[in-house]
């Protein structure tokens, strides 16, 4: 399983939020190319670099600072927030990104999304399928949509998706662990070939090797690393022993 700890941006610093909600945001470091070094530093390959502004304003904004750690670190980076246009993408690309992630367009636009996949390849597509009570969210988690959760990824799956990153939204932030159940469920009913991604509530060590167990293919950690409950130290262990 890969291990990928998220940075996300406001105004150019590493924040977090708690359930996606903005008023909650608390910055833990102003410069975000030294966090991404500081993991890179452990073993870490992979990195969820996720773009708030991005998110409001409905285009890429922080595309300076993928640029920035694409070019002075070797991560490979899957990117998101508020890409909407090709435009975007090819921004995205161009700064550095290996992967982006797509969550509202492929509830709001399905035919570009769905482009996307033929114009720039499944590989390079992540269906970002957060869920609240098993329905899909969209707009950075500030609507729910009447998609249903498990159908919504079996249809992706039908158009070549195969990564697939889940939030369970009341559980973002919260460090109260990670919906076992929930991924158990879509894991049991997707087509098989789903690259499963956990993310949110992962706040110990020891529910790494649960979601691995579980066929999960990786798992995004956020607030658990920046608030101390687990170690780079402990990541680089799991990371060498798996």
């Amino acid at each position: 399983m890969r291990i990928i700890p998220a940075i996300d941006i406001i105004e150019g610093q590493c924040v977090r939020l708690s359930k996606g909600d903005y008023d909650t945001k608390k910055v833990y470091n102003e410069n975000p190319l030294e966090v991404a070094k500081q993991f890179e530093g452990h073993g870490i390959t992979h990195l969820h670099l996720v773009d708030l502004d991005g998110a409001k304003s409905k285009h890429i904004v922080n595309h300076k600072i993928l640029e920035q750690i694409a070019s002075k670190t070797s991560l490979k980076i899957d990117f998101g927030g508020g890409l909407k246009t090709d435009d975007d993408l090819r921004i995205a690309f161009e700064s550095g990104a290996n992967q982006i992630t797509g969550g509202s367009i492929a509830v709001k636009d399905k035919k570009t999304f769905t482009n996307w996949l033929t114009k720039f390849g499944a590989d390079k597509i992540i269906l970002g399928a957060d869920a609240k009570d098993e329905k899909v969210a969209v707009s950075g988690w500030l609507e729910e949509s009447k998609e249903e959760l498990i159908p919504f990824i079996q249809s992706y799956q039908q158009q070549g998706v195969s990564y697939v990153i889940c939030t369970d939204i009341s559980k973002d932030g919260m460090l109260e662990g990670p919906s076992f159940n929930l991924y158990q469920k879509i894991l049991e009913k997707a087509e098989s070939g789903l690259k499963l991604i956990a993310s949110g509530g992962i706040s110990t060590f020891d529910e790494l090797p649960k979601l691995a167990e579980l066929g999960c293919e990786g798992t995004i950690i956020g607030k658990a690393i920046y608030e101390n409950r687990i170690s780079l130290k402990q990541l680089e262990n799991f990371i060498l022993n798996n």
